[in-house]
């Protein structure tokens, strides 16, 4: 498993209080729901590297090269 990144993350207790509930909701801890949502968005947005890839091209299919 690759070695994890540690920061200091500053956010609006509102809205951390409301990812605290859907963490809760969704049976993991607060990092590990906002690691979810940031991946999801990541992916969403065609920015993440996608897992499992055979040839290293880390890029969305579809897509010019």
């Amino acid at each position: 498993m690759a070695e994890r990144k540690a920061f200091l993350l500053r956010i609006d207790p509102e809205l951390f209080d409301t990812l605290s509930r859907w963490a809760e909701d969704d049976l993991r801890s607060l990092n590990g729901q906002i690691e979810y949502l940031l991946r999801e968005a990541t992916v969403q947005r065609g920015r993440a590297a996608r897992r499992g890839r055979e040839d290293g091209d880390n890029r969305p299919k579809g897509r010019s090269r």
